[in-house]
């Protein structure tokens, strides 16, 4: 049972065997609402117990709970939970993550497959809870009960929910983006040992794509049943580096209007969700943590900020070209994959999307 006697709700995990899937285990773990009640994987691994076919690499423990769990295929025939977190590589979300939806699911994806895609959101919420609009607008143009909400690329997270802060405060006209990813963005075993180590790699395949458009559809106004993206460009470089966890991003931003740097570290040291978004289990606390350090944030020493889920923001100063630059971190294989799909499934249900489920929110 869950805190104050609420029925914990049977989620599943899809591809629950690699880097991703593992960290949605290993998070949901001990969760107030959630438990683990399937997991999906490979064909090779079907029917045997995920404790003995999963190599698991994270440094935390595998949870004792999924162990004796015998791995399923990824289909609502074998898998019936009204939550189900996708995990799936995107080619395989294409064409997996639609048959839950039809069949009364709620997917959380990490998958890029439906990012895209005008009627489905790319959830953060402490940014665009409002988002969920789009949800009626899916499931009527589509024909299904379920839905899908995906959480965005792990490079534009951190960097969209500052520019959430600041676009509010004082608009946003360009942005310049420079990441420093961790190899953990390329799942395992990822990038060779003997490309990175001593190295930086100056390209991730779609990478600058994705960085450049999704904070903008994050960042857009709802208008109807359509969203209207927000006047501005970002123009992205995007590196591997010999990082574990957390991706580095340097901001350049051109500000709506002049304003004081004090005024700046403010308005991001004060940001705050909307109400629908504050109060979750996964809600960052703080939303963004802001370093006075010249030297921080650094992966090393804030991996942890807020349990993985906060965004810290550091070197905040003058720009010669454009307003600001500052220097942003956030955890992505937390904040910017699993533990965003959880934080996706708890602004749901908060928020009425899924039928039949009893609000935990309400008891608390």
């Amino acid at each position: 049972m869950a805190e104050n006697n609420v029925q914990k709700i049977p989620v599943a995990v899809l591809a629950g065997t690699g880097m991703v899937g593992q960290r949605f285990i290993q998070l949901l773990e001990n969760h107030p609402w959630f438990e683990v009640a399937a997991v999906s994987g490979s064909q090779r691994s079907e029917g045997k117990p995920y404790g003995e076919i999963c190599r698991w690499v994270l440094p935390e423990r595998m949870p004792e709970s999924v162990k004796r769990l015998r791995v399923r295929r990824s289909t609502p025939d074998e898998i019936d939970t009204p939550i189900v977190f996708s995990a799936l590589p995107s080619g395989a979300a294409k064409e997996i993550e639609p048959a839950f939806a039809r069949a009364g699911a709620a997917v959380c994806s990490n998958a890029s497959a439906y990012r895209n895609e005008p009627d489905v959101p790319i959830l953060l919420p402490e940014v665009n809870p409002n988002h969920l609009g789009l949800i009626r607008v899916q499931q009527a143009k589509r024909g299904w009960e379920g839905l899908i909400v995906t959480n965005s690329n792990c490079t534009s997270t951190g960097m969209t929910v500052v520019l959430k802060a600041l676009q509010q405060a004082f608009g946003v006209e360009k942005v310049f983006a420079t990441s420093l990813q961790a190899l953990s963005g390329a799942g395992y075993p990822g990038v060779a040992s003997l490309d990175i180590i001593g190295n930086v790699i100056p390209f991730i395949g779609g990478e600058e794509e994705k960085v450049e458009s999704e904070p903008l559809k994050i960042l857009a106004s709802l208008e109807g049943e359509e969203l209207k993206l927000p006047d501005a460009v970002i123009s992205a470089h995007t590196n591997r580096v010999a990082v574990v966890d957390g991706h580095t991003v340097c901001l350049s931003i051109a500000l709506g209007e002049r304003v004081d740097i004090s005024q700046i570290k403010n308005t991001l040291a004060n940001y705050s969700p909307e109400e629908a978004g504050a109060g979750l289990p996964s809600t960052p606390k703080p939303v963004i943590e802001v370093r006075p350090e010249e030297n921080r944030p650094q992966p090393r020493l804030d991996h942890a900020a807020g349990k993985g889920m906060t965004t810290v923001v550091g070197r905040i100063r003058p720009d010669k070209i454009f307003d600001v630059r500052l220097v942003v971190f956030s955890h992505n294989t937390i904040r910017g994959a699993a533990g965003g799909s959880i934080y996706n499934a708890e602004l749901l249900i908060k928020s009425g999307f899924i039928n039949g489920i009893e609000n935990p929110f309400q008891n608390q």
